[in-house]
């Protein structure tokens, strides 16, 4: 059987398809930007038919590059932006509305009654998340609630619901499957992670009906098979993680203790924690890191909603560079008189602040601040909430493994060498890049890939781990502690609670 696996990368502002060859090296690649919506202040949406037809594309695009014909693909992984909300027609499979996409904040009052009402520890209890617009519960109710007639076609059963990789798998497989893996079951809110289920009661609360939801399966799975007519075979879809889960098992942190951040259009920090389900005092959300052979691995996860999308602000919004890969040079021109703090609350604050009404705020102007010296404050924004992501995860699990760790890191902002020196500096701890920089894709395909037979098992994965750079910290323990300060007056200044 050919070592060939498709990795397909749904992300937030692009759709990306990787073809791994048997030894885990890329032979192809296909990307596609699509649109952003935005229809009101904190609303985002993607149309999910625009989403649909990038991957098509891309998946054809990377096969081609890669110089083989599609029977050679001995399998497809799946990684997707995890919390954005598609419903669409069982018959038709169109979707009734835009994907409600994870960074929209429309459903904040909905979370804030949900609080008052004092539901969130039930909500935190069973699916170790806070009630916050972030999650899929409470954006599926705002469709039931807000399309009309949607409500009743949802109780019928003639509409289904899905995060992304649900919807694609349910048009690469001619609609024959309607399911989902438990890393994005993990996040919708209504999803029992300690007793692996849909949770009747959560349900309930949100009013959303029992029929429109995917089945749950492991990580590696069989999750259907693609219709010929699409890529010139049919190839099964054997493996499908959020794009969190993906990057760490890309980044092979399998042992608890293991730590990965990736840095895309937001920041997501993973600790591993085995099987201890441990429950966040520190507003950090527990979630499961994988399924695999029906053993649950979880984690915790400390999320950021701004890092590369702020890189973007400044590029798109400010007009203040051409590439995103300039900031880094920027950062470095900056005057090192002026701490200038940046907090890219656009969306709200994640963790561990979790403030859905916080809005962006800017710090310690002066007229000689100029567009190198925002670059560098928005780049050290990213390492300041790294660091409190970190803080949190140390009083949240007593490991003496978890007290000081090696951060491994992905995601296109790592390629900076300026930026990934300064999140050492920041953390007080090594930082280490990898080789393999696309390591979401990486882990998607490696779900599917060990699963068909033809990559190698979990061990021998991990073994296979090589590190590009290790960023050792430089920076003295008395700037360190006067940048933090300044952070923290920053975020309590900009905090609406």
């Amino acid at each position: 059987m050919s070592g060939y696996v498709l990795a397909i990368d749904q992300g937030t502002t692009s759709s990306r398809a990787i073809v791994f060859d048997e030894k885990q090296k890329i032979a192809g690649v296909g990307q596609k930007e699509f649109p952003q919506y935005f229809p009101k202040s904190g609303w985002v949406e993607h149309d999910a038919e625009e989403i649909w037809q990038s991957v098509v594309e891309v998946c054809r695009e990377a096969i081609a590059r890669a110089g083989i014909d599609a029977w050679q693909i001995a399998a497809i992984g799946i990684t997707n932006q995890r919390e954005t909300t598609v419903i669409w027609d069982r018959q038709t499979g169109e979707p009734v509305h835009r994907a409600i996409v994870w960074q929209d904040r429309r459903t904040a009052e909905l979370c804030a009654r949900l609080k008052r009402e004092g539901l969130e520890e039930d909500f935190a209890a069973k699916t170790g998340l806070l009630l916050d617009p972030y999650f899929s519960g409470t954006k599926v109710a705002w469709l039931l609630d807000n399309v009309n007639g949607l409500r009743e076609r949802a109780m019928d059963g003639r509409v289904a619901f899905g995060t992304i990789d649900s919807f694609l798998i349910w048009r690469l497989s001619g609609g024959r499957a309607h399911v989902t893996d438990a890393t994005n079951a993990s996040r919708t809110l209504i999803y029992n992670i300690a007793e692996n289920r849909w949770d009747a009661d959560l349900m309930k609360i949100l009013g959303i009906p029992g029929a429109v939801l995917p089945e749950v399966l492991d990580s590696a799975a069989e999750f259907g098979v693609t219709e010929r007519a699409l890529f010139g075979a049919e190839i099964p879809i054997l493996g499908v993680a959020g794009d969190q889960q993906a990057a760490t098992i890309g980044n092979a942190c399998f042992e608890p203790g293991m730590l990965k951040s990736t840095y895309g259009t937001g920041c997501f920090a993973l600790l591993n924690t085995g099987s201890d389900m441990v429950r966040s005092t520190n507003r950090l959300l527990t979630t499961i890191a994988y399924r695999l052979d029906g053993e649950t691995t979880y984690a915790l996860e400390g999320s950021i909603f701004m890092a590369g999308a702020t890189v973007q602000w400044l590029r798109d919004g400010l007009g203040f560079m051409k590439a995103a890969s300039e900031s880094g040079e920027m950062a470095a021109r900056a005057d090192p008189g002026q701490d200038i703090y940046l907090v890219p609350a656009f969306t709200g604050l994640g963790a561990p602040h979790w403030d859905a009404q916080a809005r962006g705020a800017m710090f310690g102007l002066t007229r000689a601040t100029g567009p190198n010296e925002i670059a560098r404050a928005t780049l050290e924004a990213v390492c300041y909430q790294t660091h409190d992501l970190l803080a949190a995860m140390q009083k949240d699990w007593v490991s003496p493994a978890a007290v000081k760790t090696v951060l491994r890191v992905d995601g296109g902002m790592v390629a900076s060498d300026w930026t990934m020196q300064r999140l050492a500096d920041i953390l007080d701890a090594p930082v280490d890049r990898p080789v393999v920089l696309e390591t979401t894709a990486l882990g998607a395909a490696w779900l599917a890939g060990a699963r068909t037979g033809v990559w190698p098992g979990r061990a021998a994965f991990a073994s296979s781990w090589a590190r590009d750079t290790r960023f050792e910290p430089s920076m003295s323990a008395v700037d360190r502690g006067r940048k933090l300060a300044g952070w923290r007056d920053a975020v309590a200044r900009t905090l609406t609670r």
